[in-house]
């Protein structure tokens, strides 16, 4: 049987396969337990600069919320009638926070920060819900060894909604 692509190429005269550099460009998934953190490392002093150049203009000066998302607090209310859902309160592993902002922010300039600049930022705003003291400095392994305040708050298998027969 032909592949997909070699199907494409032979009746359309297009596509070829991915080279291993481009599918690399691509590939820059951390997992939940920091697998695939890059090197680099960045403090919450530096943090607070790049956010206060690249996000606050969307999450306020201090994660507080605007246009974009509230980032800091709501901790306590994720069973109430209006939970908060933030960094601080919902976020369960701290690794997927540097992937999220790496990969997605700043929304005008996605993948624009440097590794560093990532580290800091996720330090700033773990900094922010006390998840981490003010004079923390994360790296690959102090980020993934993160432990967040709702990492047991998620239903884990099998879901007591879905039955096997």
């Amino acid at each position: 049987m032909i592949g997909v692509n070699a199907q494409a190429e032979e009746r359309f005269g297009i596509g070829r396969p991915a080279t291993p550099a481009e599918i690399a460009g691509w590939n820059i998934d951390i997992g939940r337990d920091g697998a695939n953190l890059p090197p680099g490392n960045g403090s919450v002093e530096r943090g607070r600069t790049v956010f206060a150049e690249q996000c606050a203009a969307c999450h306020g000066d201090k994660g507080q919320g605007g246009v974009g998302d509230r980032l800091v607090g709501g901790q306590g209310t994720l069973a109430s009638p209006k939970p908060i859902r933030t960094v601080g309160s919902y976020w369960p592993y701290a690794p997927t926070l540097f992937d999220y902002i790496r990969r997605a922010m700043p929304q005008n300039a996605p993948q624009s920060l440097s590794n560093e600049d990532v580290y800091a930022v996720s330090a700033y705003v773990l900094s922010l819900n006390g998840v981490v003291p003010e004079d923390a400095v994360l790296d690959a392994g102090s980020l993934a060894a993160v432990r967040m305040p709702n990492r047991d708050g998620f239903v884990s298998d099998p879901r007591p909604d879905v039955h096997n027969h």
